[in-house]
């Protein structure tokens, strides 16, 4: 494979998903935000990817921050208009001294194309999933298409050479199926993500008044909260990522997934918009409605 580009964003230039998209509309809302932590772990269980993160990352010291920063970074991939290949090259240039050996004694580097790659081809298929239990409905074949198509121009803003992205939905799930079978285990930071008793410092960031309430009830939210992260990160993820990596799940907890999936179809529509969409997201959405209104003036007057 192609080695992945360490300072430009690809020929031509990156260009952002569409304005309007199905990107534009998953990308920003809260739905999205659950299924986060799947794609994370199917991210550091490929041993390469998870030693890197073991070693480089402050997710055990700062997870809060850490969370936040990857929320906005995601934001602005889709959301950011020219600060995306911006995006981009900030995080080539934050993983360029990742490097070491993993656990079974193979040299990495963050930004070779398997590593990278990898990284970003999981987000497909937990949108994917994410929508079959979250989602009005499944999307239709044209829907993957597009959404798939719109994902590559994500890959190119991270910097990934169009040599090494599978070009097309037929090429990419033979590339995915043989990531299952040859290179995903249940790594440590795989098992730390999914362990239901996982250590997390209350949050410290957000008003004072509540950071205080929640540090006081947090021996309470602890439990029920690990828990849950537990159950929607091994619930949202791929059922075949999940055997891959070797993440129990069972009927029970599969008929607890649907059930929540369905609260959640009802509830999160109800939402008003500045609590279901991320703050980039909506700046970016008003920012699209305004155009929108001008345009019709113009085309009025």
């Amino acid at each position: 494979m192609a080695t992945a580009d360490d300072s430009r964003p690809g020929a031509g230039g990156p260009q952002s998903p569409p304005v309007g998209g199905i990107l534009w509309s998953l990308a920003g809302e809260i739905r999205s935000v659950l299924a986060l932590s799947s794609a994370m772990t199917m991210q550091v269980a490929h041993p390469a990817v998870g030693a890197g993160v073991d070693r480089h990352s402050v997710f055990r010291t700062d997870p809060w921050g850490r969370g936040e920063r990857s929320l906005r970074s995601v934001q602005l991939w889709v959301y950011g208009g020219e600060r995306a290949a911006a995006e981009g090259r900030r995080l080539r240039a934050l993983h360029r001294v990742v490097r070491g050996v993993d656990e079974h004694g193979r040299p990495y580097r963050a930004l070779d194309p398997a590593c990278y790659l990898w990284v970003h081809a999981t987000g497909y298929p937990v949108y994917l999933h994410a929508q079959r239990v979250l989602g009005r409905r499944p999307f239709t074949r044209a829907e993957e298409r597009r959404l798939y198509e719109e994902w590559l121009r994500v890959g190119r803003v991270l910097g990934i050479d169009d040599r090494d992205l599978p070009p097309t939905v037929e090429d990419f799930w033979p590339y995915y199926r043989a990531v299952l079978a040859h290179d995903l285990e249940a790594t440590p930071v795989a098992r730390e993500l999914t362990a239901p008793d996982a250590a997390l410092p209350p949050p410290d960031r957000g008003p004072r008044p509540l950071r205080l309430v929640l540090r006081a009830a947090w021996p309470l939210l602890l439990p029920r909260l690990t828990r849950l992260r537990a159950f929607l990160t091994v619930g949202l993820m791929p059922p075949d990522a999940r055997r891959a990596i070797g993440l129990p799940w069972s009927p029970e907890q599969e008929r607890a997934l649907r059930r929540f999936g369905r609260a959640v179809r009802v509830l999160v529509p109800l939402l008003p918009e500045r609590l279901r969409y991320l703050p980039l997201a909506r700046e970016a959405r008003r920012t699209q409605r305004t155009q929108r209104t001008q345009r019709l003036r113009v085309a009025r007057a």
